[in-house]
């Protein structure tokens, strides 16, 4: 295999991390890598928030009835948000930027985890989109798609093995 290959099957979705902060620098490549990812027609029709004020992440944890509850073991979490009037490949391309977050800090030998936030509700029955908008002061026009939660990894996961790849997920040529 090849540096990208290993990269690919080590990523993993990390939710517990240590309390160690980033650097300033590691936040910075992790956000380019966002920033440089591709969009349909090259419109970049997405937005991010960094958060790394333990106040917010703790808040953020909270914007889903079940499964954000680790963001607030995060030291840093990127909310990416999609603009429809722009672009009607919004979920794509907040789809790709993202992932490549995630592969970026895997690179840096930093855990991610990705939390879905686009049609979802809190237990308080409000809206993911209400709850950042209230919080994160997102105008209306964006959704959200997700937030990626960071961090120094504080749990193993070991990497994806070749023998539990599904290859008859794959079709030659037709169906």
């Amino acid at each position: 295999m090849n540096k990208f290959s290993d990269l690919i099957a080590t990523r993993r979705s990390m939710r517990k991390f240590t309390t160690q902060k980033l650097t300033e620098e590691q936040k910075k490549t992790i956000l380019r890598a966002a920033l440089i990812s591709p969009t349909a027609k090259n419109n970049r029709g997405w937005e991010f928030i960094a958060v790394d004020d333990p106040a917010t992440l703790e808040a953020l944890s909270k914007s889903r009835e079940m499964g954000s509850g680790f963001l607030a073991e995060a030291v840093f979490a990127v909310v990416v948000l999609g603009d429809p009037t722009k672009t009607d490949c919004w979920v794509e391309d907040c789809s790709i930027a993202a992932i490549d977050m995630q592969l970026q800090a895997e690179d840096l030998g930093l855990g991610s985890c990705w939390c879905h936030q686009r049609g979802r509700f809190g237990a308080d029955g409000k809206s993911t989109k209400q709850y950042l908008a209230e919080l994160l002061g997102v105008p209306e026009q964006y959704e959200p798609l997700c937030i990626v939660g960071f961090g120094y990894k504080n749990m193993d996961r070991k990497p994806y093995e070749d023998d539990k790849i599904e290859w008859s997920k794959v079709h030659q040529g037709k169906f």
